[in-house]
């Protein structure tokens, strides 16, 4: 098969799938696309070209964007391979790919005789303490969280971390605002 080829049946295939699990007929994605229940038949069967005039409405009645649809990077390498990233006291590992909405990093805190400053961002933190201790401070709030806990907070509420008595080693997760707040800030 080619490579256009291989394109299209990548998009047929997500189109039909899509459209199944969101439990939509021919005759229902039809009424969303203005487009004829045939016509979405044969495009999904491969009886018809696939293009942009039939692409777009369908994206849209289907509430995807494009990209979605045409994304053939595939998922031939699932592993990441994360490199070590030291900003201050502060060793970072990226664990998802550049690309995702959500992002997952390991973080190795070093103690610090400074108090971090608080900040805030927009957006909602999650993070698990994998080995020592954590002092998280959540506005007028300071919580020690533990090797084995986790917190969860609205990022709006301005938050500090810092490592107790060595060092800590937590996994974060968070969207793209945090990730520019926690990864690239260099202080928390």
């Amino acid at each position: 098969m080619s490579q256009l080829a291989d394109i299209e049946h990548v998009v047929r295939t997500r189109l039909r799938s899509l459209r199944t699990t969101l439990g939509l007929s021919l005759d229902e994605l039809a009424a969303r696309t203005n487009l004829s229940p045939s016509t979405i038949s044969r495009v999904e069967t491969g009886k018809r070209t696939i293009s942009l005039d039939v692409l777009l409405p369908l994206a849209t009645g289907l509430q995807v964007g494009l990209d979605a649809l045409l994304d053939v990077s595939g998922d031939d390498d699932v592993v990441i391979r994360p490199a070590p990233s030291r900003i201050g006291g502060r060793t970072t590992w990226a664990l998802s790919r550049p690309d995702s909405s959500t992002v997952a990093v390991k973080m190795l805190v070093e103690p610090t005789a400074a108090r971090p400053q608080q900040r805030v961002h927009p957006g909602h933190d999650w993070l698990f303490v994998l080995s020592g201790r954590l002092l998280l401070l959540l506005g007028d709030r300071e919580i020690i969280v533990e090797a084995g806990e986790a917190a969860e907070f609205a990022t709006m509420t301005p938050h500090a971390f810092v490592a107790v008595d060595g060092p800590a080693e937590l996994l974060m997760i968070f969207d793209r605002d945090g990730q520019h707040a926690h990864v690239h800030r260099g202080k928390e």
